[in-house]
């Protein structure tokens, strides 16, 4: 069984209902006649009633099982946008806006259902970009005080691949975090692998990347930032298995750290990759996914009270449905 198939396995144990606001986009009907087939969530649809059905016949997609939530007409609304008031009102925003914003965005509508507990987790960014997704869930659902960053990975499942835990990595930050300093990242590669060991089962190995490996490269700023990272990691986290600075192939290949890393208890069998800044975590995993021909499901987010999670706008409807599993497991520990 391999890693999402696994996933899914857990998700039917507990059912758990998840938003999709995008719903006039194929590729999310298609992801939702396949979650609904396989049976490992419930689906909430927002939009307008006619219009996805309409786009589901016109496919032949079978949504028969998913609950279909037109704002502008749903019992919820009121309900909903005095909710969403209540949250923003210290922020100088009005009743109206409020029931403006819930009834006229979809991402808020969609936010609110999960924050009053009518989802138990959304998925969307297969149209809105991930700047959009994130304001709307830090509005309202909230970041979790007990994680101090929040932040994003990405979930790589690369074929026929001996690294890692049998190809399975995590990539992080790759879709929040600019350029996050010491600390930020020390609390990234703490998060991620609590996260690697909830969702994969498996030791976490942490790798603070770089251009250098363990001073290789002259000393520069950037490199800096990753040690003293990887110091502030080790002395606040005794028990995580983190080390670096690290290059990738000395973190992942076994031969390239027994040269560059001997020491090193993290080199050469690194799961968890933790980059420098969101640039190279982005531009990394989408060179893994397009010419590794690796499955990428995310950005998946931690850090908040209940999992919102963001799509690459390339995404395929198969995509989508690994994160609607991810989404729904990560619901489930939630939830325990």
């Amino acid at each position: 069984m391999n890693f999402i198939e696994s996933i899914k396995e857990r998700a039917r144990e507990r059912l758990q209902t998840i938003v999709l606001v995008e719903s006039e986009d194929v590729r999310v009907l298609e992801a939702t006649a396949m979650v609904l087939k396989e049976a490992y969530a419930n689906i909430i649809l927002v939009g307008e009633n006619a219009r996805i059905l309409k786009l589901a016949e016109e496919r032949h997609l079978d949504i028969g099982g998913a609950r279909i939530i037109e704002p502008k007409t749903s019992e919820q609304l009121d309900f909903l946008a005095n909710e969403f008031y209540e949250i923003r009102k210290h922020k100088g925003m009005t009743m109206e806006e409020a029931r403006k914003i819930v009834l006229e965005q979809p991402l808020y509508f969609g936010c609110m259902l999960v924050k009053v507990g009518i989802a138990d987790g959304m998925v969307a960014g297969a149209v809105y970009t991930s700047s959009d997704l994130l304001r709307s869930a830090l509005q309202t659902v909230k970041t979790d005080k007990t994680i101090r960053v929040a932040s994003s990975f990405i979930l790589m499942d690369v074929p026929d691949c001996e690294y890692g835990e049998n190809g399975l990595f995590i990539y992080a930050d790759a879709g929040l975090n600019q350029n996050p300093t010491s600390e930020e990242l020390a609390e990234i590669a703490y998060t991620s692998a609590l996260t690697f060991r909830s969702l994969i089962s498996r030791e976490p190995y942490v790798a603070m990347l770089s251009h250098s490996t363990f001073a290789s490269a002259p000393d520069h700023p950037d490199i800096l930032k990753v040690r003293e990272a990887v110091k502030y990691a080790k002395a606040n986290y005794p028990l995580l298995k983190v080390d670096g600075e690290l290059q990738l192939d000395a973190a992942i290949i076994p031969e390239v750290a027994s040269r560059k890393a001997p020491n090193s208890p993290v080199a050469g069998r690194a799961n968890v990759l933790v980059f420098p800044d969101l640039d190279s975590g982005n531009i990394a995993y989408k060179i893994t996914e397009r010419l590794g021909k690796a499955k990428a499901y995310g950005p998946i987010t931690q850090g908040l009270l209940k999992p919102i999670n963001d799509l690459s706008r390339g995404c395929s409807a198969e995509d989508i449905a690994g994160v609607i599993a991810i989404t729904a497991v990560q619901a489930i520990e939630k939830n325990n």
